[in-house]
């Protein structure tokens, strides 16, 4: 069936509202049998006119909304004389639609909506219908604009559509013909991109993205756009980004994974300035890569800061798409402790610069006097109430409750990004909230895991829920947090929060008993795991196991926890160290590429990066992670023999300042990097083909 029939044309349309006129036109719905609640039908479209006015300039409505009332994507036209305020600047529209989609509606329906939106930004489409005499005629019109295409073999509105700067002519819309004849010869051809949204992603955001195409390409550049509407959205490429010259956004929702943009020269408007000033927002692009061109240092700017904000800008997970299950759960671990990081770092240093002013301000039992200050403590340990700006004991207690209050958040921020890489944004409250119900209860870390991963998948499950159109306004922001919250937090209260907490205090009383050959035991397995695959899952684990671990040291300044962080962050150095001592001092055993890795592995190593040991391994993989292995086991146990500690959970030799025992540190460093050494060279001074290597070597 087709998406307007004779009797859904109105050529006389009156009201003396808006309101009162989409009233005439929905009648016209339900005397074809395509609404069976009129009423119901038009509280839907006056919601969505309540978040937007949908009048367009050129004296256009588009009055639309999805329903439980409508039975099939339909279209009604009206046509008034005199003209109704449907909110539109520019004056009253004269050329009204009104697009009905059922609330279930499939994407191949979905698709021909966006075709009318297209069709709307066409004068001589406008013209047709304002000269047209007949019902028939108006669907002819239509019809040859908007067909309904049963088998969806050309999509209607693809995601992302390209307009050429020569090719077939499409019509422009008002005034972008000027700028088309009058700059096209003398200026640069540009690539650009943009996105375009509106709240219900039907009409609006087709009708932008029509017009920027017809504005870029009427100004002699080519333009693919993103619409992020109703007909689903498919990404533009990270290779189309990247070739972008400018970005444009014409949205009035959110830019979904808007990161992607970072560094590129921006134009950002609402969605109606898309469809009404296409030829402006373009001259405003070009402006800006003009004016980018012109001053580097603007582009450098946004690129640092594209790069300071992150990969991708915002919030992100590093889960993969069609990863197996257990890459995806290491995934969600590794997101969790991603983000938990910065705060592990901040309060670490924090504490440990605390107990090093204590120790200066007070002796040696500064690191003990300075654990009772707070902001709730009695009397002159309130650093709230007693700062002494000229005290160095008060900025030994200042840093140690910003520390403690950033430690503070650990558990909880582990949870959460557990909970949001499983289910994204929905995941976040049960996970948060979860964790800091765990940390309350004592369950540490384990506790953590339990209730970000717990939280993560009810609130996928919730999110998931097919509810009715009525409670799916408030599902993101009451429902799910709502139930998912109640639902993990009310489980690990009553059923799992206990054994976990009783994991948590066996697995501390193992780590505070460990002394002698256990300690050195568990920094050998530690070590070997740093070594084994150079910042891979294996080493990642290791890793993730130390920096969780540190949340349960609290203010002790001798936790077992810190002496674990300690043997992984110098085994994890071992490696890039190693090969750029081997390259140094045998240079003939290695290619000239593999000389020059080795010059940029000595700040790697000492950064503690250990993937910078990872070309060399890939070329020589037996050799290289069996020596790594070694060595770094060799440090890992060294370093838990000596008792060194530290609080940050990363920084290298930059830290050095922070680690207890650092002397001995580096000894257990050193050792781990000698040993690795030596047999990196034993091994490769085996070659029997040495005389290819050394063919091989420029020196």
């Amino acid at each position: 069936m087709s998406l307007i029939t004779e009797e859904q044309v109105v050529l006389d349309l009156t009201g003396a509202d808006r309101h009162e006129a989409t009233r005439r036109l929905g009648e016209r719905l339900v005397a074809s049998g395509r609404c069976t609640d009129l009423d119901a039908f038009l509280d839907d479209v006056r919601k969505r006119e309540e978040t937007m006015a949908t009048g367009l300039p050129g004296g256009i409505g588009i009055p639309h909304a999805r329903s439980a009332a409508i039975t099939e994507p339909s279209l009604v036209f009206g046509r008034s004389g005199d003209g109704i305020d449907w909110g539109a600047k520019d004056g009253p529209a004269t050329l009204v639609f009104l697009i009905a989609a059922p609330e279930g509606g499939g994407d191949a329906h979905m698709q021909m909506l966006p075709k009318l939106a297209r069709a709307l930004m066409k004068k001589d489409f406008k013209a047709a219908l304002a000269e047209a005499t007949t019902e028939a005629e108006v669907v002819r019109i239509v019809s040859d604009e908007v067909a309904l295409d049963e088998t969806a073999s050309t999509p209607a509105a693809p995601a992302a559509s390209v307009t050429a700067a020569s090719g077939a002519a499409s019509t422009a819309p008002a005034g972008a013909g000027s700028v088309a004849t009058a700059e096209a010869p003398a200026k640069r051809v540009l690539n650009l991109v943009g996105v375009t949204s509106c709240p219900t992603g039907i009409a609006h955001t087709y009708m932008a993205a029509e017009g920027l195409e017809n504005a870029a390409k009427a100004a002699g550049h080519t333009m693919k756009v993103e619409t992020q509407g109703s007909a689903g959205s498919k990404p533009l490429s990270p290779a189309e980004i990247a070739a972008a010259d400018a970005v444009i956004f014409a949205h009035d929702l959110p830019v979904k994974d808007a990161g992607r943009f970072a560094g590129k020269p921006r134009v950002d408007v609402g969605v109606k300035k898309g469809i009404s000033d296409g030829p402006a927002l373009v001259a405003q692009a070009e402006q800006l890569v003009a004016e980018w061109d012109a001053d580097p240092s603007k582009r450098e700017a946004a690129v640092a800061a594209a790069a300071a904000a992150g990969p991708s800008g915002g919030l992100t997970s590093k889960v993969e798409e069609g990863a197996s299950t257990a890459t995806k759960v290491r995934q969600w671990l590794m997101t969790g402790v991603s983000y938990m990081i910065p705060f592990v770092a901040a309060g670490g240093i924090l504490i440990a610069l605390s107990f090093m002013l204590a120790q200066v301000a007070l002796g040696e039992s500064g690191a003990i006097e300075i654990v009772k200050y707070g902001l709730t403590a009695e009397g002159e340990y309130n650093i709230a109430q007693n700062f002494n700006l000229f005290s160095l004991t008060s900025w030994a207690a200042l840093l140690f409750v910003i520390g403690g209050a950033s430690f503070g958040f650990l558990v909880p921020i582990l949870s959460g990004f557990i909970a949001f890489a499983i289910a994204d944004r929905p995941g976040l409250v049960p996970g948060i909230v979860g964790g800091s119900v765990a940390a309350t209860m004592g369950a540490g870390f384990l506790g953590g895991l339990v209730t970000g991963l717990l939280g993560g998948f009810v609130a996928r499950w919730v999110s998931s829920w097919n509810v009715a159109k009525g409670v799916r306004g408030v599902m993101p922001v009451v429902v799910i947090p709502l139930l998912s919250s109640l639902i993990t937090i009310g489980l690990f209260i009553t059923v799992l929060g206990r054994p976990i907490k009783g994991l948590t205090d066996a697995l501390n009383t193992w780590l505070t008993g460990m002394s002698g050959a256990s300690a050195i035991i568990l920094g050998v397995i530690l070590g070997a795991m740093m070594g084994f695959d150079l910042g891979g899952p294996v080493n990642k684990v290791a890793y993730a196991f130390a920096t969780t671990g540190l949340a349960a040291a609290g203010a002790a300044t001798d936790a077992p926890q810190l002496k674990i962080m300690a043997a992984v962050m110098a085994a994890g150095m071992v490696a890039p160290l190693a090969m750029a001592l081997a390259t140094t001092i045998r240079p003939h055993l290695f290619s000239e590429p593999e000389r020059e890795n080795g010059k940029a592995a000595w700040l790697l190593g000492f950064s503690f990066i250990s993937e910078g040991a990872i070309p060399f391994a890939a070329a020589d993989p037996v050799r290289i992670i069996a020596s790594s292995v070694v060595g770094s086991a060799v440090t890992g146990a060294l370093a838990m023999a000596f008792g060194t500690t530290l609080r940050a959970p990363h920084g290298g030799i930059w830290v050095l300042p922070l680690i207890g025992n650092f002397l001995l540190f580096i000894v257990a460093l050193a050792v781990g990097v000698a040993v690795m050494t030596v047999l990196v060279v034993a091994l490769k001074s085996r070659e029997s083909n040495l005389a290819e290597i050394d063919a091989s070597a420029t020196v």
